[in-house]
Order: C-alpha cells, then structure tokens, then sequence
C-alpha cells in the first residue's frame, strides 16, 4: 500500500488540469491521479466529445499505469476546478467498473471522495459477483 497522502493525489490531479474548449465543448476539466501498490503515480484527463467516444479522467491515468504494466490501483482520486476551489468528485459508475475490471484486487482499491475521506472501491461497487459459467 502507498502513503500517499489524499491531499498530495488531489494536487498531483490537479496539476494537470488545463480545461480546452472546442466549439462549445470543454475538455481536459476532469483530471485524475491515481497510485499503484508499488507506489508509482499516473495521471490523466478526461476528453468529453459530442458523440460519445471520449473517456473519463480515471480511464487516462489507468491506461497509463497498464501501459507501464501495473494493474492495482492503491488510491485514486479525480478532481474538478471550482471558481475557487480543486473538488475530488467520485468516479461515475463506467470508471468504478472499469477499475474492477483491470484486476479484481481492485475492489480494495481506495478512491478518495474529498481531503478527508476515502471509501474503498467495493462499497462504492457492492455487487461484483456475477455468476461462473460451466
């Protein structure tokens, strides 16, 4: 596991904020940092598109981590600019499957919902088991 405190991820995040907007459009408003349990950090950006085919913040940072070959995930935080404020915003469903589904060791995985609280991924994701096939 990691010491990697929640304020230190939520300005890791942060650090990679850079919101760019595209005919009516804002992307790179969301981002993500995330530690493995080998205490390696990645980040990532959400890119929202009109039509479906972006991606969350919390799939950029993971698809860097499985790039370097890592698959838990420690901690996890994303985060939003307020006018004046960095929020950590929990993870919309598609993202705490996501993180499930890159290895079941996940579900420990703890995601940081503000500076001073953290759930882990399985009480945000209670029901996980799905039936095995014969």
């Amino acid at each position: 596991m990691t010491d990697q405190s929640n304020e230190a991820l939520i300005t890791t995040a942060g650090s990679v904020l850079h919101p760019h907007h595209v005919d009516g459009r804002t992307f790179g408003d969301v981002a993500a940092a995330l530690v493995t349990d080998a205490g390696n950090v990645y980040v990532g950006v959400c890119i929202d598109t009109p039509c479906g085919t972006g991606f969350c913040a919390e799939h950029s940072a993971i698809a860097a981590m499985v790039t370097a070959r890592e698959y838990k995930i420690a901690k996890i935080v994303a985060v939003w600019q307020g006018e004046d404020t960095l929020h950590a915003v929990p993870p919309c469903g598609r993202c705490r499957e996501f993180i499930h589904q890159i290895d079941p060791a996940n579900l420990d995985t703890e995601v940081v919902l503000g500076r001073d609280r953290t759930s882990k991924l399985r009480d945000l994701l209670p029901e996980t088991d799905w039936p095995v096939p014969n």
